[in-house]
């Protein structure tokens, strides 16, 4: 027997959907570069995930004498620059997960920590109408690993937690996603999602279907898969 669709999928976007993390590792360097300091991979690998003015702070720290909107806004540009003219770096499979879920008739939401204006940038450089809703970190009174960004998500498309699936690549999203009471899967990409708390981990969103998330929420409601 078919399980039922999920409610709403709920998506981040850097690292989950498309892979920009190394547009904004390239940014950040160049930033920090231009005031005479240094950063390492390790050092930007501590920034996945987190929100863009705790990353702002972390980068005061390595020496850039700009403010911290000042910084966000920078970072932004940059990658939206990027983005425009190297197209969008879609992960393995989230592109046709994603038509998928339209077909099925499934209600998306883009749930990032990004601002809202490259957020949309994104989403206006799919060749489809992808998400029914876009939360930006800019939106929000609390950034993941707080459970806020996926709270407003839901309250805005009228669904509740826990009959939605969210899917998330780092652990400050997972965390997010778990606390607002979502079906979460990990799709590790730069850094391990083990212990954090995902109901499951798929190592790749490639062959991935909308039935797949609604088997996965099926599971998580019976203890079916457990």
């Amino acid at each position: 027997m078919t399980s039922p669709l999920p409610a709403a999928v709920l998506w981040d976007m850097d690292g989950t959907l498309v892979d920009t993390e190394p547009y904004w590792m390239s940014a950040e360097t160049a930033l920090i570069e231009s005031y005479g300091g240094t950063w390492s991979h390790e050092q930007a690998m501590q920034l996945v995930g987190l929100g863009l003015n705790d990353s702002a702070g972390v980068l005061q720290a390595a020496g850039v004498r700009m403010e911290p909107s000042e910084i966000v806004a920078h970072l932004t540009d940059e990658v939206t620059r990027q983005l425009r003219e190297l197209g969008v770096p879609f992960r393995p499979g989230a592109r046709e997960l994603l038509a998928d879920l339209r077909r099925a008739g499934v209600p998306t939401a883009l749930v990032t920590m990004s601002m809202s204006r490259m957020a949309h940038e994104v989403v206006d450089l799919i060749d489809f109408k992808a998400f029914d809703l876009v939360i930006g970190g800019d939106e929000v009174p609390r950034p993941k690993p707080f459970p806020d960004p996926y709270l407003i998500a839901c309250e805005r498309l009228g669904v509740e937690p826990g009959d939605t699936v969210a899917l998330e690549d780092s652990p400050n999203g997972a965390r997010s996603a778990i606390a607002a009471g979502t079906v979460t899967i990990g799709v590790p990409n730069m850094v391990p999602l083990d212990g954090v708390g995902a109901y499951t981990l798929w190592p790749t969103l490639d062959g991935r279907t909308a039935a797949d998330l609604g088997a996965v929420l099926h599971e998580a409601r019976t203890g079916a898969g457990a």
